[in-house]
Order: C-alpha cells, then sequence, then structure tokens
C-alpha cells in the first residue's frame, strides 16, 4: 500500500510535466502564427500602397510628359524628358540602395517580427 502512494506523486509529476510541455508547444505556436500572420498583413498592406503608388505616379508622368511635349512643340520631347528624369532618378537609387533602401527596410522588416 505504502508503494502505490509513492509512485502516485511520480506519475502525477510526470502528467504535470508532459501537460506543461504541451502547453508550452502551443503557446510557442500560437507565437509564431501572431508573428506570422502580423508579418503577411505588413507585407500585403505595403505591397497594396507601393502598387497604387505606381499606378499613380505613372498616370502623372505621363500627364507631366504630355504637358511638356505640348510646351515644347513635340509630344515625344516631353516623354523624353520624363524618362531622362526616371532614369536619373533609377541610377541614384541604385548607387545609394544600401543606405536608403536595404538597410531600412530589413530594420523594418526585423522589428516587426521581433516585436
Amino acid at each position: 500500500m505504502e508503494m502505490e502512494n509513492q509512485s502516485s506523486p511520480v506519475e502525477s509529476l510526470i502528467d504535470r510535466v508532459k501537460s506543461y510541455v504541451e502547453t508550452r508547444i502551443d503557446l510557442l505556436r500560437l507565437k509564431a502564427i501572431d508573428k506570422s500572420s502580423s508579418f503577411l498583413s505588413l507585407l500585403i498592406s505595403m505591397i497594396v500602397v507601393i502598387l497604387v503608388s505606381f499606378i499613380s505616379i505613372m498616370m502623372l508622368s505621363v500627364g507631366i510628359a504630355l504637358l511638356i511635349g505640348d510646351c515644347l512643340g513635340k509630344v515625344y520631347y516631353g516623354f523624353f524628358i520624363v524618362g531622362g528624369f526616371y532614369l536619373i532618378t533609377g541610377l541614384v537609387l541604385y548607387s545609394l540602395r544600401e543606405k536608403w533602401l536595404k538597410s531600412p527596410i530589413a530594420n523594418s522588416m526585423i522589428k516587426n517580427l521581433m516585436d
């Protein structure tokens, strides 16, 4: 009879440890789901903003190109000027991509995943 009483607390302890481990695994799984869903929603919202901005910039660019072309007498002059502006802008962004683009985006993503 005494043997049964001694094994019962050990079995109870083992059951509690199993329950704790299962609860811990569930908690880690839920935290991972929370982080990934938060990151995914941020990514999707950024894609939508970038897409809308891109369309807006393209429409404004066409309008400005037509306006400049109309002022210069040849429509295609306006498109060459706007295209040259974007080429220069692209070269500047490419040369400064580490400082202005890569590092801030990476830091933002890491911060979002760590919060």
